[in-house]
């Protein structure tokens, strides 16, 4: 099957798996709130009974598992090499769960670099209504993030933190980023399309640069180990650090707020970007050392 057919596939499983996905989120949240309750939230109503349970439920029918559905069928039912499409093999240096973390933690500010300048692009006027629905989306998040308990904190942890990270790298740095190198034969053209697409598939205008940055990272983790796991800790990194600050500052133990993107300097920009070099340098190294070389 031509790369371009995989791809077309892959997209429309998606599509299906979504909309399947919130037909039974739907059914599920009137079942036990109302309709009401469901068209309230769609429309990023908070101001009803049951509003987060409900966004809770919506967010795991409609979005977490469709995305996991999606490369699980297609690498074990349409083209039948899971391993290949998912790379859910352990056979890799396990010191680079070591180097992973210490990369993730370094590139913060190359990261909020990036945010900084995406911050201050200014969208279109026709564009506005993106600028609209990402103020929607960040509304639901924060609903969501809002930990009263550390039972909540651990829920999140495991919710936005890992579970995510595991359905999304499945999706893109495991199938998508195979099918597109498939296509491309260039597996720098494979993991940057994929880090765009990643972005993209997101539909966050003002997080686009430093979530692509993110998606290159995660590729280079995965293309250079053979295993999706290294991604997979990264990813959960990422989105675990945020939850444990966002607790953290809700709870008034700490002052770092979770949205502060001017924490660095310059200096720290660019001290940044020559450590993230040497750790990819050596990440390759030691992931390489017993596989055949590659680019």
């Amino acid at each position: 099957m031509h790369p371009a057919l995989q791809f077309l596939l892959v997209l429309a499983i998606l599509l299906v798996a979504l909309l399947i996905g919130t037909a039974i989120g739907l059914g599920i949240i009137s079942g036990l709130y109302g309709y009401n309750t469901f068209t309230a939230i769609t429309q990023s109503n908070l101001n009803v009974p049951n509003a987060v349970p409900a966004l809770w439920i919506l967010q795991l029918t409609s979005t977490t598992l469709p995305i996991l559905a999606t490369p699980v069928f297609f690498a074990y039912v349409v083209v039948t090499v899971p391993q290949q499409y998912l790379k859910s093999n352990f056979k890799f240096p396990w010191v680079l769960m070591l180097l992973v973390p210490a990369i993730m933690f370094i590139s913060s500010p190359l990261i909020e670099f990036l945010s900084n300048i995406n911050a201050k692009m200014v969208l279109p006027h026709f564009l506005q209504w993106m600028r609209d629905s990402e103020d929607n989306a960040e509304k639901l998040t924060n609903a969501m993030l809002h930990m009263n308990t550390v039972w909540q904190l651990i829920f999140d942890l495991l919710f936005i933190g890992l579970l995510t990270a595991i359905v999304e790298e499945f999706l893109f740095r495991g199938c998508i980023q195979t099918i597109v190198e498939k296509w491309t034969k260039n597996i720098h053209v494979a993991i940057w399309v994929t880090a765009i697409l990643f972005s993209a598939f997101h539909m966050e205008f003002f997080g686009f640069l430093p979530r692509m940055m993110l998606g290159v990272l995660f590729g280079y983790f995965v293309a250079w180990s053979g295993s999706i796991w290294t991604s997979v800790w990264a990813h959960f990194i990422n989105n675990g650090t945020a939850v444990v600050i966002t607790y953290l500052f809700q709870h008034k133990l700490t002052t770092m707020s979770p949205d502060d993107q001017h924490v660095f300097n310059s200096v720290g920009y660019i001290i940044s970007f020559i450590i993230i070099l040497f750790l990819f340098w050596l990440y390759r190294d030691i992931a390489l050392k017993k596989k055949p070389v590659q680019a």
